[in-house]
């Protein structure tokens, strides 16, 4: 590139990078998403190291982060705090360890690993065992005091034991747990506010607020990652001995932390927790390696406002921006109409993503989408990739408001219609969503019967969504009632492409087995709207029967713990369409199990709870809650006091037993839960 190109593309890039520094660390309104963001600061530092002459002091890649805001007070850092250099890659990993094994010359070292939480970086100054300060890392030299917010951070110690040194400084990572973040968003949403993009900016806004007690009704976390810096008192010669001894100290330490001996190792603990990173609960973009000697940090320093001794190892992206072409609308199997995004292509932590979720029509007023903005997306794990929000400062006047009414408007018909059959549409009073008014409607028809099928339901193997979608267009099922009828149908399924014998045979042998599934599981399979699988476990509990729960009374169904108003109406109406009489009719005709046997005597399990975490050998852990409450027992997903047994399997989620030690609740293996279930 010639040097004027250049000059002026790094100041562009500065320009840039500049703004949306604002907006991610000031407002707390990100513009554009993190990979995006690490692209430009990769590009400019590429063309600031090609041409060393236009780098200048204020360049964004001699900054650590943006000012302060001048609403807080000012704290001078003793000790910098240091941005970290990334690493997208495993070339780009072993690179950076060949670099610092060459300045050590070859000498072996270990390393720290940790997750790269997506927080807010504090330093927190203790003096003569009293927390006295506690700042942002601001610009890495100058943050802002914020000591009085992090005070309510209950995870934060006020004080420390009387052998800590006199002086002392720790840096963490302030964070919003993801049930945290979603149920403050929720609250928000309710009284019309603007929503957090992410955790990390949640977490900034909630420790940045002027009115302290604003940050202590939100349920913020820490974890304590280095020793800054520490006066008076000798303390470990390693950073991993240093976090023991912080632990020790009444701090609090991720349990994911781990010591590994080689680069190998390190990029192993990369690709698990890349995998597993939704099991969290807390938002991880990477992790953080650090060599582990503080002797060989010391001897490697720093390069720019850089430790040469870590480097953060980011995982692929769950953020990235595109163009919304158009939103379209899908049919749900309760006739829900579901609108979704089309887009640009693009790709999202390795994955090309076309389509995303946008939920209902008011949360895309809430959100202010518009068909020809520039949104950021995010994918998360298996879940769908959903649009998380516009970037307003991109539109160019031509964007068009969305109306679902608008949208499905029929003009020979001269009313809005379901735009897979037709039939009217209408909304509820007090809901959110429109609704197809056809029972009958054939994309309800084949999203009953993939849901009716599903493993949660009835777990009929090998009637998936192609399969149901086969089966409707062949004619040989209408309903769910059906596809216990297709026994008598094996040769008109056997003239069909691509169905050879061997799966004809293992599908019609499911459908058999399913029909000795548990009352709960046919509840929940029918689909009735409101109804998820734990109410469907209470309503089997409590009527023993359909025909039971099929004739009772509003009355008696709202004074079930689980149904309310809107449930109990959901169920009346149900059982009230004559379609539905009919389904439940052929299924009793088909030998599936509608009615259970009331037992009066008291079950083994009746009265503890168990959670589960972690993969068991004997069966799935969905398999496991269900044979708990069969016997009596309630399956929860999270510790809390009333748990009484923590079933910890292989590879089992930190927090969990984090929050079982913090609480005292019993541990058991695998082994004694077999016994407590009768098969030991």
């Amino acid at each position: 590139m010639e040097a004027e190109k250049a000059r002026d593309r790094i100041e562009k890039l500065r320009a840039e990078i500049n703004h949306h520094n604002y907006r991610y660390y000031v407002l707390d309104d990100p513009e554009v998403a993190d990979a995006e963001y690490d692209g430009l600061m990769r590009e400019l530092k590429a063309l600031e190291e090609e041409h060393p002459r236009f780098l200048t002091p204020d360049s964004p890649t001699q900054r650590v982060g943006a000012a302060p805001v001048e609403a807080f007070g000012v704290v001078e850092h003793p000790l910098p705090l240091l941005s970290l250099g990334n690493a997208f890659s495993r070339e780009e990993l072993a690179a950076w360890y060949n670099r610092i094994s060459r300045l050590l010359d070859g000498q072996k070292f270990d390393f720290a690993c940790e997750h790269k939480i997506d927080g807010l970086a504090v330093a927190l100054t203790y003096i003569n065992g009293k927390l006295t300060t506690g700042a942002t890392r601001g610009n890495g030299v100058r943050g802002e005091d914020i000591t009085q917010n992090l005070r309510t951070v209950r995870s934060i110690p006020l004080s420390v034991p009387k052998d800590a040194p006199p002086r002392f400084e720790v840096r963490g990572e302030v964070f919003l747990p993801r049930a945290g973040f979603e149920k403050l968003n929720r609250e928000r949403a309710k009284e019309g506010l603007p929503l957090f993009a992410n955790p990390r900016n949640a977490a900034a806004g909630s420790v940045r607020q002027l009115d302290p007690r604003i940050t202590a009704k939100r349920p913020l976390d820490i974890y304590i990652y280095m020793l800054g810096w520490a006066e008076g008192k000798a303390t470990p010669p390693t950073h991993w001995e240093t976090m023991e001894y912080l632990k020790s100290l009444g701090f609090k330490i991720n349990p994911n932390n781990r010591l590994l001996n080689s680069i190998e190792q390190v990029a192993e603990f990369h690709h698990t927790w890349e995998e597993k990173r939704e099991s969290l609960d807390y938002e991880a973009d990477g992790i953080v390696v650090k060599v582990n000697r503080l002797g060989l940090q010391e001897r490697l320093g720093n390069v720019g406002r850089e430790p040469r001794w870590s480097i953060a190892y980011k995982f692929a992206a769950v953020e990235a921006t595109t163009i919304l072409k158009s939103i379209e609308i899908s049919v749900g199997r309760t006739g829900t109409l579901n609108p979704y995004a089309v887009l640009e292509p693009v790709s999202v932590g390795g994955v090309t993503i076309k389509h995303a979720a946008l939920h209902n029509e008011d949360d895309i007023r809430r959100k202010d989408i518009r068909i020809g903005d520039t949104v950021i997306v995010r994918r998360a794990g298996e879940v769908i990739p959903e649009v998380v929000k516009p970037i307003k400062a991109k539109r160019s006047g031509k964007e068009k408001e969305f109306s679902l009414p608008d949208k499905l408007y029929n003009r020979e018909r001269k009313r809005p219609a379901c735009p897979v059959c037709g039939a009217e549409i209408f909304r509820p009073e007090g809901e959110v969503m429109y609704y197809c008014s056809n029972a009958a409607c054939p994309a309800q028809a084949q999203q009953s019967i993939e849901h009716f099928a599903s493993r949660g339901a009835m777990d009929i193997r090998g009637i998936g969504e192609s399969q149901s979608a086969m089966l409707l267009k062949e004619g040989l099922v209408k309903d769910v009632s059906d596809i216990y009828y297709l026994k008598d149908k094996r040769k008109q399924l056997l003239d069909i492409e691509r169905m050879a014998e061997l799966s004809v045979d293992n599908m019609l042998n499911a459908i058999d087995k399913s029909k000795n599934k548990p009352l709960s599981r046919v509840i929940f399979a029918l689909g009735i709207r409101h109804v998820g699988s734990e109410t469907a476990e209470i309503l089997a509990r409590r009527f023993h029967g359909i025909e039971a729960l099929a004739k009772a009374s509003r009355e008696e169904l709202i004074n079930i713990e689980a149904v309310g108003p809107k449930i109990a109406d959901s169920i009346i109406a149900f059982f009230r369409e004559a379609e539905n009489q009919k389904i439940i009719r052929r299924l009793k005709d088909a030998g599936v199990t509608l009615q259970e046997e009331v037992k009066t005597e008291k079950l083994p399990l009746a009265g503890q709870e168990f959670v589960v975490t972690g993969r068991l050998e004997a069966f799935s852990r969905q398999e496991a809650e269900a044979r708990i409450k069969a016997l009596g027992g309630t399956a929860k997903d999270n510790v809390t006091r009333k748990t009484n047994y923590l079933v910890v399997g292989a590879e089992p989620g930190g927090n969990k037993l984090l929050k079982a030690q913090e609480l005292g609740t019993g541990q058991i293996k695998e082994e004694e839960l077999l016994r407590l279930l009768g098969q030991k």
